[in-house]
């Protein structure tokens, strides 16, 4: 599971300390009403006690699913290390959270986001976590449909939970946006519905376009193969704290957050195939549901052909395959 960074779990639990529970409470119910209604996060944000509830119930969620999606990219691209970073439409800094973790060599930072409730909890939270480069952070508040031009190029450029607010008619102009100013890789995570994928392709779409390579998800820069109902999905299982647990009502002690990402750079390959869904196991052997150059297939992988089994047994939902496996008959 992937949990928050230590510090900012005690940071949270510190802000915690100073707020009434009950409006806690009532902000955690206004913020899900808000989201059901597909409202944006900033008619549900009116002030630092909304947005310690937001802390609380979704940050970790919206961390976890960057964290998966950046720590894909720094197994497969290796050579892949980020020097400065751009969390554009950061909320309270996940994507900023996860990227530092996962390349503790990130110095410069700038988040934008034109939330100021999200913007001074983030302040607060990173000078109380202990994040460095996050407590030093160029801080910008704006619309991200209009960065303005003071907004700098960075290495890794990331954009989370945001397309998801945002107008159908916004969408390829941000996106000629965060291309101008990606220097190395940008990363965009989504909730993983039908509708957030769809409009994920459109900007993978207008990459492509740009001359954009398409490192991930995808092992190549054609059309999506995909037809509804069927998308293109992962998960992230992340722990619940107590207070998560009490401010959403829930019992269980985890949940499973479904994303949807994209990650493209100026230049590089992908794998040659990546898992599309849950892994099948049985007695006889594996099916694997993969997405390659050619398209969309299942495979059986027999435990009597022990060398295409064994190579393959541990892979999981999401994980790439430097080769494909030879479909047997």
């Amino acid at each position: 599971m992937t949990a928050l960074p230590p510090g900012l779990s005690a940071a949270i639990a510190a802000q915690l300390e100073r707020r009434p529970r009950k409006a806690l409470t009532d902000s955690a119910h206004r913020l899900s009403a808000s989201y059901r209604a597909r409202k944006p996060t900033t008619e549900a944000i009116r002030d630092e006690t909304d947005a310690l509830a937001y802390a609380l119930t979704r940050m970790p969620a919206t961390y976890a699913a960057v964290a998966d999606a950046l720590a894909r990219i720094a197994r497969e691209q290796p050579g892949f290390s980020p020097k400065t970073l751009l969390d554009v439409g950061c909320g309270l800094g996940a994507g900023a959270y996860a990227a530092t973790a996962v390349w503790a060599e990130i110095g410069p930072v700038e988040m934008v986001d034109r939330s100021r409730a999200f913007l001074t909890l983030a302040a607060a939270l990173a000078a109380e976590s202990g994040a460095a480069s996050l407590a030093g952070a160029t801080i910008t508040t704006a619309d991200i449909t209009q960065l303005p031009d003071s907004v700098a190029k960075a290495d890794l450029v990331i954009l989370a939970y945001a397309l998801t607010e945002l107008a159908e008619a916004d969408l390829l102009p941000l996106a000629d946006a965060l291309w101008a100013r990606t220097g190395r890789a940008l990363v965009i995570v989504e909730p993983g519905t039908p509708r957030d994928h769809e409009r994920l392709m459109r900007l993978r779409g207008r990459l492509v376009e740009k001359g954009a390579a398409i490192l991930a998800p995808c092992p190549h820069a054609g059309p999506c193969p995909l037809a509804p109902p069927d998308w293109c999905h992962f998960a992230a299982r992340l722990p619940r704290s107590r207070e998560h647990k009490l401010l959403k009502g829930a019992d269980a002690p985890f949940e499973d957050e479904k994303f949807s990402y994209l990650v493209a750079a100026p230049a590089g390959t992908g794998a040659a195939a990546r898992i599309l869904a849950p892994v099948r196991r049985s007695k006889a052997g594996l099916t694997l549901k993969l997405c390659e150059t050619r398209g969309t297939r299942e495979i059986f992988l027999p435990k009597r052909d022990k060398a295409r089994y064994e190579g393959n047994r541990r892979k999981a939902w999401g994980d790439a395959l430097a080769a494909t496996p030879e479909e047997t008959g």
